[in-house]
């Protein structure tokens, strides 16, 4: 058994090369000898999100706090809030972050394929972002 203490990992900054607007990183766990999975408690700003991005073997988020929007490339935007458990299929090229108004924090879980969790892509624009939250 490994008990991780709350406080024991530091808070990062979110990337600029990786996010849109304020977003904090608490490392939760990392995949090790054992373990393929990572995962951390995300904490959007209001407005903030994720570049589009892939996972080569899918994510599981678990929105803890706030009011958030995921979308997956070609459809619709979806709200997302306390309580909701959202999958992105491997390879899914996908977006997440909060709402232009709330704020949003969720935990994020992935797991390592050929040393790889993630592959970041291009921006999510302020237009899209903005198209995606209209109506």
């Amino acid at each position: 058994m490994e008990i991780t203490r709350n406080g024991s990992t530091p808070s990062g900054r979110g990337p600029s090369d990786w996010f849109t607007g304020s977003v904090r990183v608490d490392p939760l766990f990392s995949p090790n000898q054992a373990r393929r999975a990572a995962a951390a408690s995300v904490t959007f700003e209001p407005g903030a999100r994720t570049a589009w991005h892939t996972h080569p073997l899918g994510q599981t988020l678990i929105v803890t706090a706030g009011l958030g929007l995921a979308q997956r490339e070609g459809g619709p935007v979806e709200e997302i809030r306390p309580g909701d458990v959202v999958w992105f299929e491997p390879g899914e090229k996908h977006w997440h972050g909060a709402s232009p108004t709330t704020g949003m924090t969720h935990i994020a879980i992935q797991e390592q394929k050929d040393g790889k969790v993630v592959d970041w892509l291009e921006p999510v624009s302020d237009a899209d972002y903005g198209d995606s939250t209209a109506g």
